[in-house]
């Protein structure tokens, strides 16, 4: 530009974003369909579907609305839309008439759904665009739900306890992935789990994490989890050490349901600059670290009581994770629920079943926790009469400042 003026004129592709930026305020739930499909059609673009994943991870159910193309719920393993989705992953496939175009909706990088779409020919500026638009959508989607029960109501396949309603409510986001560090969750039996829960937050260089598992069953346990997971995340926030997190949450429940209730907890705090990790136990089954895809030991730590007990202040147990590192919590339901004739599933089963799908190329943290429980579920004879929880770290290290870089 002449006189090194910036130009700042609207192209093609600024208007195409610019228009559902502008709009989405204002957006009912029940016009984000109609308007993304009028968005793909201005590209070209035709039978647009918005895939949402089910409770239970098992299928992408598409998104009812108008102008929306709504077929049959596709699923999440061996399925087009659901390799898109696992591995966060722009899918073509040529068709008679075109090409169907999958696209992840990410939301940070917590996976929301998948966006598919057909055009008659696919060029590298259509898939930016595309890409880009995606994204947007994502975040709307993610704005959107919290005011609205639309998107709850496509991805629930059969009735919720009210204690799972409660328990979903709580949930962060089921994964999250930066240069440094990744984690994912997954939550058994989908529709009537009661007092299992996770949360974590990631405050500069410490990812906080807790996975606790309420005493009891319904709403009691759901109950007991909701006040947990409070104390916890006040804890958390007013910048307190590990110990004193135990600490807030055993007065709270112990306050709040008598000396005969109690919460196991696992606490934990790391560093994914260095890989410094900080753990206590509560009760909870020891977590399992996991390196070159196949477990090689348990992190144990001093025995503390569980929350809601009154026990002492926990020590805290140190440990440090080489890059590549998993660890894998679980409560008790993955390991206590009896098969072959009445004896426990047990950890060493737990154990076999990591290192056998350790041995097959990883698919990413999600995917691979996702194979996990699908696969601990069959090898328990399709059983999950108690909560079973899983949940996953994959500490990587290094920086991300060029993120906020500009080239």
């Amino acid at each position: 530009m002449a006189n090194g003026a910036v130009d700042r004129s609207e192209g093609f592709g600024e208007r195409l974003l610019g228009l559902l930026l502008d709009r989405a305020r204002l957006l009912p739930p029940q016009l984000i369909g109609p308007l993304i499909a009028e968005e793909v059609a201005r590209i070209g673009g035709r039978d647009v579907s918005i895939l949402l994943q089910d409770y239970a991870q098992e299928l992408l159910v598409p998104l009812p609305g108008r102008k929306l193309h709504v077929s049959q719920p596709e699923p999440v393993a061996d399925s087009a839309a659901g390799r898109s989705f696992l591995h966060a992953e722009v899918v073509e496939v040529k068709q008679t008439h075109g090409v169907r175009m999958y696209l992840p909706l990410l939301d940070g990088s917590d996976q929301v759904g998948v966006m598919s779409l057909t055009l008659d020919t696919i060029g590298d500026d259509d898939r930016r665009l595309l890409g880009r638009l995606a994204s947007l959508v994502a975040d709307i989607l993610v704005t959107k739900n919290a005011y609205t029960d639309q998107f709850f109501l496509a991805r629930r396949r059969e009735p919720m306890s009210v204690s799972a309603e409660i328990q979903w409510g709580l949930l962060p986001p089921l994964t999250m992935s930066i240069p440094q560090v990744a984690v994912a969750g997954i939550l058994e039996p989908a529709y009537r789990v009661a007092g299992d829960s996770f949360d974590y937050a990631l405050n500069d260089n410490i990812l906080h994490i807790a996975v606790i598992d309420a005493m009891g069953h319904g709403l009691d346990a759901a109950a007991m989890a909701t006040i947990a997971i409070g104390a916890y995340r006040h804890a958390r926030r007013v910048f307190v050490s590990l110990a004193e997190k135990y600490a807030f949450m055993d007065d709270a429940i112990s306050r709040q349901f008598g000396p005969d209730h109690f919460v196991t907890a696992q606490l934990m705090h790391i560093n994914i600059a260095t890989g410094e990790m900080e753990l206590v136990n509560a009760g909870h089954p020891a977590p399992l670290l996991i390196r070159d895809r196949q477990v090689v030991q348990q992190l144990e730590s001093a025995t503390t009581l569980p929350v809601g007990f009154g026990g002492e202040a926990p020590r805290v147990r140190q440990h440090m994770l080489q890059r590549g590192d998993r660890v894998l919590c679980y409560t008790d339901g993955i390991i206590e629920e009896h098969v072959d004739g009445g004896e426990p599933f047990g950890e060493e089963r737990l154990v076999r079943c990591i290192n056998r799908l350790g041995q097959e190329p990883s698919q990413g943290v999600r995917a691979d926790l996702r194979q996990l429980s699908h696969t601990l579920k069959r090898e328990r004879g399709g059983l999950t009469s108690d909560d079973a929880t899983l949940f996953m770290v994959e500490w990587h290290g290094g920086a991300a400042d060029h993120l906020a870089e500009l080239d």
